[in-house]
């Protein structure tokens, strides 16, 4: 996790609107897969995997959905496709996934996360992100958002879920 100083950060979201916009998100999705009996959360390795875990308590707490957790690891820093792994062997074939990350900015991560998917029949992938830049350059659109941030492309968004006395989404 890169830290950001104190004094060259602005909080957008306090620990608590980030809680109710994760809450919310964990409705919507039990909203639009009602008629599961359960779904795989895939959660981007760092903050993206915090946010899946988040949304696996909420979701359980809200729904009698079954909902299986997995960790998505690839290097995010090269500029091409890397090997993805899960931290565990899941069967995604005919179920519903929901690929979550902190921040939807270009959309490069998210492509990459989504390849391993690709591969399987599965009924419907989803997305959901803490923040949407609407900077994309691919074309990678989330179906659930907390939060939709107008910046420039200079401007970096963190979400902290991981350090309580931090947590919340900060502009630098």
């Amino acid at each position: 996790m890169t830290e950001i100083s104190t004094e060259s950060k602005r909080q957008i979201l306090s620990s608590h609107q980030t809680n109710q916009k994760i809450r919310r998100i964990a409705f919507e999705i039990y909203e639009q897969n009602f008629e599961e009996t359960g779904i795989i959360l895939a959660g981007i390795a760092g903050q993206g995997y915090e946010f899946a875990k988040r949304l696996t308590v909420e979701l359980e707490s809200i729904s009698p959905l079954h909902v299986q957790l997995i960790e998505l690891r690839f290097d995010k820093n090269i500029h091409y496709q890397s090997t993805i792994h899960f931290d565990n062997e899941t069967d995604v074939e005919g179920k519903v996934v929901v690929v979550t990350d902190d921040v939807l900015n270009t959309g490069r991560t998210l492509a990459f996360a989504l390849e391993p998917f690709l591969k399987v029949r599965m009924k419907k992938v989803q997305v959901a992100v803490v923040v949407d830049r609407s900077h994309h350059l691919f074309p990678v659109h989330a179906d659930y958002v907390g939060y939709s941030l107008s910046t420039t492309i200079s401007e970096h968004v963190q979400v902290v879920l991981s350090t309580p006395d931090e947590e919340g989404v900060y502009l630098k």
